[in-house]
């Protein structure tokens, strides 16, 4: 008689799950238990839970270890970008509390939602079976698709989730279809025999049922990026999300979409790198180039900051292209600085924006900078720093992709990466105008920071500015981290 073997069960490799997803259901519980409208306390639990959770995860690093019959993997690269998604939901919870007292929304449900969709992001980082990687991707989908339609009293923000929700479930489909079909081709969804079909199978490049499933995916995964022409989501769910929730969103699931993407296609497909690359280079030339024109021609300044986010989602594409370790090493780099550059400009817009974010154009910003000068010294410096100038973690995360491109081979594709990254001066500049060379049209006073604020900001100052000056140390860790 035939005896079913178990797999090992390893519960030390996904401890930084278990423990955020322990968190968040103890926030449910107590927001259920603990009367009162004020929920602000639970964003305080929240940042403790991702602090205990970050250690777990730091804990981590060193030698790779697998655990469910190699479905999942504790290694260095996915210890890299948890801490990408832990860094993420900490800066978007802090400044969350003001934002939704402000709007008449802050539900305990909201900091709960965050935790779980954090931690699909770290399953989506740590997958190397196809189905871990969805059941990552499907977690933190479903989450934000509530958060993002998250105040209920704002018609934007009902029309938001509702999109996120059709567009996000359409391009789950894709995913899918491309990972069963991947899974009939090879005999298997672990993305190491998957990778050992293609190695011992010449052909396969050759084979439709392979080449559609790894095409299908790609298109799931360039949804989920905010790549071109896939990003015709973004700007309509990134306006009309609150605007803590869309800072979440434009880093930590951006960064998520990386690193499944990263994985599946460095692992399960290395002997097709050459034909992937060329697939990459054009989605990077078409994605930075429609985020950055179009971001040209932008009033509100969050819908500005969607397409910048689909412009940065191209440049990262470039590190991607390149199809090598400095290239990897770079995305790493990239979208921990990015996390700190985007997520702290729009903490500045939490104070800037009245109730219903009626003043959320350029023009409204005018005097800004002469009202309040150190906000608008703060903001500067993140736009600097999303422009790519020195001494920020911007210029440091291009140069480094830009690098990698040209060591590859890739040169025009640089040439044109830096030219876009010249023309996105034009919309980052045209905010400074307006704060410090124009006349405010209406005489109002900006909000000060409120405590968690000003730690966001502070936090994601020093940070952006340290990146930059000093990158040595992390850049280091990024390499470490993709010595697959």
């Amino acid at each position: 008689m035939e005896t079913i073997a178990m797999p090992a069960i390893n519960l030390a490799v996904i401890m930084p799950e278990i423990l955020l997803s322990c968190i968040a259901m103890v926030l449910l519980l107590v927001n259920v238990f603990v009367p009162g409208n004020n929920k602000a306390y639970l964003g305080y639990l929240s940042i403790i839970g991702l602090a205990v959770t970050a250690a777990s995860v730091v804990g981590g690093w060193g030698p790779s270890v697998s655990a469910f019959n190699g479905s999942v993997v504790q290694d260095n690269f996915a210890t890299f970008f948890k801490v990408i998604f832990l860094v993420s939901a900490g800066l978007a919870i802090l400044i969350a509390d003001r934002y939704m007292a402000q709007e008449e929304c802050n539900q305990g449900e909201l900091y709960p939602l965050i935790l779980f969709s954090t931690v699909g992001m770290m399953l989506m980082a740590a997958g190397t079976d196809l189905m871990v990687i969805f059941l990552g991707l499907e977690l933190l989908s479903i989450c934000l698709y509530v958060l993002a339609g998250f105040n209920r009293n704002s018609l934007k923000s009902n029309e938001a989730g509702l999109k996120y929700f059709l567009l996000g479930s359409f391009s789950t489909g894709f995913l899918l279809y491309g990972m069963a079909l991947t899974y009939g081709a090879t005999g298997s969804t672990k993305i190491h025999a998957i990778s050992a079909y293609v190695m011992g199978n010449p052909g396969v490049a050759s084979n439709t049922l392979f080449v559609v499933g790894m095409l299908l995916m790609a298109t799931g995964f360039a949804f989920k990026i905010a790549a071109a022409p896939f990003h015709m989501w973004t700007p309509d769910v990134y306006e009309g999300a609150p605007t803590p929730i869309t800072a979440f969103m434009s880093a930590g699931p951006k960064a998520a979409g990386f690193a499944a993407f990263i994985r599946v296609m460095i692992f399960a497909f290395p002997m097709l790198r050459v034909e992937w690359g060329n697939l990459l280079w054009i989605l990077a030339v078409l994605t930075m180039t429609a985020g950055n024109i179009i971001a040209l021609s932008q009033d509100n300044v969050k819908r500005m900051l969607a397409y910048s986010s689909i412009a940065h989602a191209g440049y990262a594409l470039v590190g991607f292209a390149a199809v090598n370790a400095e290239g990897a090493a770079g995305i790493l780099f990239y979208m921990l600085s990015y996390a700190f550059m985007n997520i702290g400009a729009f903490a500045v817009l939490v104070l800037i924006t009245k109730k219903g974010e009626s003043n959320g154009n350029v023009q409204d910003l005018a005097g800004f900078g002469h009202k309040k000068p150190l906000l608008a010294m703060v903001l500067s410096i993140f736009l600097f720093s999303l422009a790519g100038m020195p001494p920020t973690a911007g210029f440091i995360g291009k140069f480094y992709l830009f690098s990698a491109a040209i060591k590859a081979g890739y040169v025009w594709l640089a040439v044109i990466g830096v030219l876009n990254s010249a023309a996105s001066l034009y919309y980052y500049l045209r905010v400074m105008v307006f704060m410090y060379m124009k006349d405010p049209s209406e005489d109002f006073e900006w909000a000060g920071a409120t405590p968690a604020v000003a730690v966001c900001l502070l936090v994601a100052v020093g940070a952006t500015l340290a990146l930059g000056m000093v990158p040595g140390t992390v850049l280091e860790l990024a390499q470490k981290a993709v010595q697959f």
